[in-house]
């Protein structure tokens, strides 16, 4: 395939994807803009919580590491888990 028939490929690719229009895109960025500030928002909420939690005599770092493995699938965490033995047991560390 030549560049010529590469671009002309690329070329109608995009033209299949219609006119660009402004008020569209503008309300695509417009959206992901809004959802960021909330997504910054909710983070600086769950710092608070972490906070709070920290200031009873909370450990933060094993509360993180609770929620991400509360996320994950059990088997996957069971899996893990074993491996994790494992290794301990085969460096001396169990």
């Amino acid at each position: 395939m030549t560049s010529t028939q590469t671009t002309s490929t690329t070329v109608s690719k995009k033209a299949k994807a219609g006119p660009i229009s402004a008020e569209r895109l503008k309300s695509f960025i417009e959206r992901i803009e809004k959802l960021e500030e909330e997504k910054a928002a909710i983070l600086g909420d769950i710092k608070d919580v972490y906070s709070e939690a920290k200031g009873v005599g909370y450990d933060v770092k094993v509360m993180r590491e609770i929620v991400r493995m509360r996320k994950q699938d059990p088997a996957d965490r069971a899996e893990l888990e074993t491996l994790l033995d494992t290794y301990k047991h085969a460096l001396g560390i169990a």
